[in-house]
């Protein structure tokens, strides 16, 4: 039976159980310095290519000296032997990189564009004048300190603040059976802290010997409501914003904590329990996508087109205003938080004092060029990189929504991006400016939060119809304290809209980036297999043209033609074959869905989950099954209700489909993973005989 030990004794267990891996760690394996070997060799160079490339320049030497046939015959078939031992040393280690980085496109990027040097991949370098105190002085929260932050919200704001969303109560975790503790840290990542008494992996290997006490550990904390002392250090690695930034400007990065290994665990024990818990009471913001099963950029994009695309087949043009905030998880403030969670989400009890001492008694420091800052004590913001820090800071944002509620003006939010829009007439200019008192009151929202809105990346894009656009062309915004005219484009979660919503920058963008990457894959071809080059072109391609792809629907012949051009010369890339064949074959034999019913089976599919409880529920609400007014053959039969639309050239294409009569055969009372895959695999051979087949 297990029974939790109090809070002192809990922080000596774990102090002693990292004293215990450092020590043995230690002893098994003592830390040696070693001087680096300045000549840098090809990392697939091993003793036996070593070994052979030394036996070809004896060789080689003697028959120069002596000019005799048999060195001669020797030297060649060694060079052979040699070169071919090097190939395949290559496409070993080829095949070990894209297999261990196989879900990290970033790393597997950087190690592809190494080995083609197509381009400079080296990460921007900290500047030698910075110190680590640099950093850690301006990750403070001096841009907040500086705001003339209003004392108190209007009236209208400060009511929103006190109703609470649900009645309900957390009051304790649940301890942790020891399968699910197993469980949770085989699935994890294997990443390793600065922190870290031993590595992750090593952890992972010796886990059965270990797992009692960090059992003990992990739900002492659940049941106590105590955070060991231990696990409240992160280390800030700084990491620039984008590779084209300026590495000597200190805005341009990122703070990133890097926290212990076991920590992450106790994290995700806790954010299982809490997200169960805010699924089961409906306790989330419904338009929030970020963080959430079943939710994502691409479903939070659907929504968001839709309704554009359905308020321009009613002739109206609609304004699109996408907001950004400036480190908005460093800036956020813990009694507001706390506050929140007691009041608005429903914890108490031992589940409230467990997330008191989480954010209270936290230190950082920054760690670059092996040199290492002062302690500071984090008075305010949550960890970047921790496990529970994007889950909170949702939590941090459920008023928001019932602000810009208060003007009518539709929104949907993706982790800290805002989305507002909203739709009217072109004369109705009035309608529109509603915006500008839903902006204010957003910021005035924010700056009360300690939340700072980013004025230089606020973004105002104005769609529909051409006709109603022009005659809106003079408009002007006043967005809090800054005007801004609409643009005609925008990036808004990784796709670029575009204010006729055809999607002609983003199909252009998505080609060109693709073809760079299937120009890198195209020099390593012939050192891979073809089940190692399969998986950079889905990685690389397939993945980008798969990318929130439901937005395409019905999109130009000319523009998806595009698209159908990489995925040909992917193919090509992949099988060897030559340009003037036909790619129909090629295609058919990869199993691979042509990009217009891979369209079709992205959009079908969030039909489905849609209609079975898989999809959020905002995609829910835009359909629904036929019912015929009288007894029809049709009845029950699946088909969907199609909405009447205008078919105008800027509305017809409102995400509002008509289900095919595929899923009828599965049973309906079980909608599980296995069900679910069936589905897939049905409906992916279904449109693959369509695609193929006439």
């Amino acid at each position: 039976m297990y029974s939790p030990i109090d809070p002192v004794e809990l922080d000596k267990l774990t102090e002693g159980l990292e004293n215990t891996f450092r020590s043995t760690l230690d002893v098994v394996a003592p830390l040696k310095h070693k001087i680096e070997r300045q000549k840098k060799l090809a990392p697939w160079y091993n003793d036996q290519t070593r070994t052979l490339k030394q036996l070809v320049r004896n060789l080689e030497r003697k028959y120069r000296s002596t000019k005799l046939e048999v060195f001669h015959s020797a030297f060649k078939d060694s060079l052979v032997k040699y070169r071919k031992e090097l190939n395949k040393a290559r496409s070993a280690y080829l095949a070990s990189q894209i297999e261990i980085n196989k879900n990290n496109p970033r790393v597997l990027f950087r190690v592809i564009s190494k080995l083609t040097k197509s381009q400079a991949v080296t990460e921007p370098q900290i500047p030698a004048i910075y110190t680590s105190n640099d950093f850690m002085d301006f990750f403070i929260r001096d841009k907040i300190k500086q705001m003339n932050i209003t004392s108190s919200l209007s009236s209208g704001l400060a009511d929103l603040e006190q109703n609470p969303v649900t009645e309900v109560r957390l009051e304790v975790f649940n301890p942790l059976p020891q399968l699910e503790l197993e469980k949770i840290i085989s699935s994890s990542n294997s990443t390793t802290c600065t922190l870290d008494a031993v590595p992750t992996k090593l952890l992972k290997q010796v886990l059965p010997d270990i797992i009692k006490p960090l059992l003990m550990i992990v739900n002492s904390s659940l049941a106590l409501g105590h955070v060991p002392k231990a696990f409240k250090t992160a280390v800030i690695k700084p990491l620039i914003k984008k590779p084209n930034l300026d590495p000597s400007v200190l805005s341009n990065y990122r703070p990133i904590s890097n926290l212990p290994f076991i920590s992450k665990i106790l994290e995700k024990a806790v954010a299982q329990q809490l997200c169960s818990y805010l699924q089961r009471n409906q306790i989330y913001e419904k338009f929030q996508s970020g963080f959430r099963p079943y939710h994502s950029t691409e479903t939070a994009l659907v929504k968001i087109t839709n309704d554009l695309l359905t308020a321009a087949d009613q002739d109206c043009a609609s304004l699109l205003v996408l907001l950004d905030l400036s480190a908005a998880f460093d800036t956020i403030d813990h009694t507001i938080l706390l506050e929140r969670l007691e009041n608005m989400v429903g914890v108490t009890g031992t589940a409230l004092a467990w997330f008191k001492l989480y954010l209270t008694d936290r230190y950082q420091f920054v760690r670059i060029n092996d040199m290492s800052s002062s302690y500071t004590k984090v008075r305010y913001g949550i960890p970047q990189g921790s496990i529970l820090g994007p889950l909170l800071f949702t939590l941090y944002m459920l008023p928001l929504g019932k602000v810009i509620r208060k003007h009518n003006v539709n929104f949907h939010c993706y982790g800290d991006d805002t989305q507002l829009f909203i739709s009217a007439k072109p004369d109705d200019r009035v309608r529109l400016k509603k915006i500008e008192d839903c902006v204010e009151d957003v910021k005035s929202w924010m700056s009360h939060n300690f939340l700072l809105l980013n004025s230089d990346k606020t973004e105002v894009l104005l769609l529909g119809p051409k006709a109603a656009r022009n005659k809106l062309s003079d408009l002007m915004l006043n967005l809090a304290d800054f005007s801004v005219t609409p643009g005609s484009t925008a990036k808004n979660l990784g796709v670029i809209i575009d204010s006729d919503l055809a999607f002609d920058k983003h199909i252009s963008n998505v080609t060109r980036t693709a073809f760079l990457h299937l120009r890198n894959i195209a020099k390593l071809r012939n050192a891979l297999s073809l089940h190692d080059a399969e998986k950079l072109v889905h990685a690389f391609i397939t993945s980008r043209l798969d990318y929130c792809n439901a937005l395409l629907s019905g999109c130009s012949c000319s523009n998806l033609n595009k698209l159908q051009l990489v995925q040909n010369a992917a193919a090509r890339v992949l099988t060897k074959t030559r340009k003037f064949d036909h790619i129909s074959p090629v295609l058919s034999a990869l199993h691979w869905l042509p990009v217009k019913f891979r369209i079709d089976y992205k959009i079908l599919l969030l039909a489905y989950k849609a209609l079975h409880g898989l999809a959020p529920e905002y995609l829910q609400d835009l359909i629904s099954y036929y019912e015929p007014p009288r007894l029809l053959r049709s009845q029950g039969s699946g088909f969907l209700v199609v909405p009447k639309i205008q078919r105008s050239s800027a509305g017809g294409r409102a995400f509002s489909y008509k289900a095919p009569q595929l899923w009828n055969n599965l049973p309906e009372y079980v909608w599980d993973s296995d069900t679910v895959s069936i589905f897939k695999s049905r409906l992916k051979t279904y449109l693959f005989s369509l695609a193929f087949d006439n």
